[in-house]
């Protein structure tokens, strides 16, 4: 099949769950038929076009610009919003460029398959009905949750606001869509009972098991009692260690007052960065190279999410380079995970400190859950299964788009 494949983004650098999810699945699809990638450029990472033909046969980058969140033309873009229909998160990427870009290659009628990845970029697709929705979340969840999260008068209705625009929004996209993929059977319910949508599949996550296996003799460069890894310019992730700091590490450090935090991600806000001056055994990284070694050094993973969608791929990275994990319900949501064998869930902060303590006192306990974690995702989740299964939907369940 040749496939038309719209993202909002570029893959590198690779510091997102979902550029990761889309990466691996292209890679192997790439080698299957033939890829053609439309996504806004970012002038400022030059490496995303440079290394798109990892995973593409041609690109096609469209200059965009994107205001950095809490800049002035962040501001100006969210108060031409207030009298938009549509929610910002999805005005931020509507591109006139984009949309023309595709029409003109849909009009060639050489393509096979249209692929619009990520709710984002649907707004600049021009016949949203002949395309295959890839939604790696329920994006109405994700503000329903922030909504719930809100604590002052200001944030609540904005939160309300941003929700209702979301769910109006989404609700008609994947009901206009020719089908939608979610990464989940939790997700793929909710598409079918929050919006009505009548054609839709999942797709399974997977995880390099092979890439984040410690290397024999490994040693803790990066080492932390605790790691958390997540791109921290996301407001889920960013609420979630606002929660570990504020309510449940306090209660481990009753017990382990030396406990040492490490929080691994791209783009840490002036909040995430002040946690770290206020207390020294609190370690942020900023962007890295490679997050794997953080796992490697640390003795535990930890998932403190209160918001979110679609599924963690940290979790199975954890598992894969064997850190035993302490997640939230909501942080593991939609994995095949099982509670006291292959991780601890935890929704209270007193329950998570408990878990956290537990495995830190115990090195035999956690080698025992970070074996039994290891061998489910070596056993059961590849990529490359992954994308056969995005493989078999796309071919059985997508039209041959028209113009």
């Amino acid at each position: 099949m040749k496939i038309l494949w719209v993202n909002p983004h570029f893959l590198h650098p690779t510091t997102k769950g979902g550029q990761i999810r889309t990466l691996e699945m292209l890679r192997h699809l790439n080698r299957w038929h033939e890829i053609h990638y439309v996504a806004l450029e970012n002038p400022a990472e030059p490496e995303g076009v440079a290394r798109s033909s990892e995973y593409c046969a041609k690109a096609y980058p469209i200059p965009h610009t994107l205001p950095a969140r809490g800049s002035a033309s962040f501001v100006v873009q969210a108060a031409a919003n207030l009298v938009d229909p549509l929610p910002l998160a999805i005005t931020r990427y509507r591109s006139a460029r984009m949309k023309a870009e595709v029409a003109k290659l849909l009009a060639s009628g050489n393509f096979d398959r249209l692929v619009c990845d990520f709710l984002f970029p649907a707004p600049n697709i021009p016949v949203l009905s002949q395309a295959l929705l890839f939604q790696h979340n329920v994006e109405t969840t994700i503000w329903d949750r922030h909504l719930e999260n809100a604590h002052s008068a200001p944030a609540k209705a904005f939160f309300r606001i941003q929700r209702n625009r979301m769910a109006r929004y989404e609700g008609q996209a994947c009901r206009e869509s020719a089908h939608v993929v979610a990464v989940s059977s939790q997700d793929a319910q909710r598409f079918r009972t929050m919006f009505q949508a009548q054609r839709v599949s999942e797709v399974p996550t997977g995880v390099d098991v092979p890439s984040f296996t410690p290397p024999p003799g490994q040693t803790a460069e990066h080492k932390a009692d605790l790691v958390f890894v997540g791109s921290m310019d996301w407001l889920p992730n960013i609420d979630g260690c606002n929660y570990f700091v504020r309510e449940i590490l306090p209660i481990i450090r009753k017990k382990r007052p030396e406990c040492t935090v490490g929080i691994v991600g791209r783009s840490p806000g002036s909040g995430i960065l002040e946690m770290a001056r206020d207390d020294s055994k609190i370690l942020v990284s900023g962007t890295v190279p490679d997050i794997r070694p953080y796992f490697w050094g640390s003795s535990v993973s930890i998932v403190p999410l209160r918001i979110g969608g679609g599924t963690r791929l940290k979790i199975f990275e954890a598992m894969a380079a064997q850190a035993p994990i302490v997640s939230t319900t909501i942080g593991a949501e939609g994995l095949p995970v099982v509670n006291g064998r292959n991780l601890y869930l935890a929704d209270t902060p007193e329950t998570f400190a408990q878990h956290c303590l537990e495995l830190l006192d115990s090195e035999a306990t956690r080698k025992q859950m970070a074996q039994n974690a290891f061998e489910m995702v070596s056993s059961q989740f590849s990529w490359e299964h992954a994308a056969r299964v995005f493989e078999k939907t796309l071919q059985s369940e997508a039209p041959k788009p028209r113009l």
